[in-house]
């Protein structure tokens, strides 16, 4: 088995029921559902501690291609495997990539408000909440770009069939869950979105994995991103 535990390497495992962790780095104590087999807990915070980083990483680049950024938000030492960055890195991928093709936002100001909407999704919620947070990220994305609140019209809908396009394309593959799996299969959903609804055009590369000898639940030839 690979590393999964960010104390002492071991699986992870998900409970039924929510039960009092206390966090191993920080000594919080809430209540939740997944721990390792050795009942090591590490809260959402301090798992995606280092994640403001990628505020400069985005702020300083200058390719159209959320992949190719989200790959380098991939290699920096904050992102694990699995887990909660993923439900921000998507969204800000896309922001820059957005930015960069011509899209007409203040990426100064979007990005600190997809960081603060991304970490309010808790790690499990594919599992647990029938909603990968990395297709929710990109319904986030394309309610940032286009204004959405709970009161707007055309906003709200487009943020809502954002969502709903990544999620039946996770859904589609099934699990278990692979957080670069599914982060993949929702940016290309939005790079088509976007094209299509707000006349965009980032770039859309062909994807081979070089992530999946770190899953110990990669399902291989059955993703589409395994390299052949």
């Amino acid at each position: 088995m690979k590393d999964e535990c960010l104390i002492c390497g071991m699986p992870l495992e998900y409970l039924n029921n929510d039960k009092m962790m206390e966090c191993a780095i920080c000594h919080k104590k809430e209540n939740s559902k997944t721990r390792c087999v050795n009942g090591h807990y590490v809260c959402n915070e301090c798992h995606t501690a280092g994640l403001d980083e990628i505020t400069s990483l985005c702020l300083s680049e200058k390719s159209k291609n959320p992949v190719e950024i989200l790959e380098k938000m991939m290699s920096l030492p904050f992102c694990h495997m699995h887990g909660p960055e993923h439900h921000v890195m998507v969204g800000t991928a896309l922001l820059t990539a957005y930015k960069n093709a011509g899209g007409k936002i203040d990426l100064t100001e979007a990005l600190p408000e997809m960081i603060k909407r991304g970490k309010t999704v808790p790690g499990g919620a594919c599992g647990f909440w029938g909603a990968c947070g990395a297709g929710i990220s990109t319904g986030m994305f394309v309610s940032i770009i286009s204004g959405s609140t709970p009161l707007t019209e055309e906003p709200f809908a487009f943020s809502h069939k954002m969502t709903s396009k990544s999620l039946a394309e996770i859904g589609k593959i099934g699990g278990p869950r692979c957080c670069k799996r599914d982060s993949f299969l929702s940016i290309l959903q939005a790079i088509d979105f976007v094209q299509q609804n707000f006349n965009i055009q980032m770039e859309k590369p062909q994807i081979a994995c070089t992530h999946f000898s770190k899953n110990n639940q990669c399902i291989g030839e059955r993703c589409p991103f395994f390299p052949l």
